[in-house]
């Protein structure tokens, strides 16, 4: 056995990197792919805390039309194409939640509502307030932008 303060043998140290540059590779040919072959859509920015309203196509049967969905954002997850975002909307007394992956194909465009100002990038405790408790302050209005 040897001692804590040694170095691992060289038989160990190759391995890992041959696992390593494996695995770095694998991730390249993955970004590759993404970039060259995959399409980006262009939306606007928006962050955790804006309210939105995101249009997509829904097929029934033979025919196809757009609905739309309109909530604040309560996180963005995810980089690049596999970047994904939930909204939450209250109908009624009940709320709903969605996740979007920001480059699904039945994605038509998204507008940004209004700039809410939050100081979390996921703000999960939205989930929990009720009436008044659950406004979020507007951007443009007083302290510090």
């Amino acid at each position: 056995m040897q001692p804590v303060n040694q170095p691992l043998t060289k038989d160990v140290n190759v391995a890992w990197l041959d696992k390593t540059n494996f695995l770095l590779q694998k991730m390249d040919l993955v970004k590759y792919v993404q970039d060259k072959y995959i399409t980006k859509k262009e939306f606007p920015e928006f962050k955790a805390g804006d309210t939105i309203t995101v249009y997509y196509e829904i097929k029934e049967g033979a025919k196809t039309r757009t609905q739309f969905f309109k909530g604040t954002v309560i996180q963005i997850r995810g980089t690049g194409l596999t970047k994904t975002f939930t909204i939450r909307k209250m109908s009624g007394d009940v709320g709903v939640e969605r996740v979007f992956p920001i480059n699904m194909p039945a994605l038509q465009k998204i507008e940004v509502n209004r700039q809410g100002r939050v100081r979390r990038a996921r703000i999960y405790y939205f989930r929990d307030l009720r009436g008044k408790k659950a406004r979020i302050k507007d951007k443009s209005y007083g302290g510090k932008k």
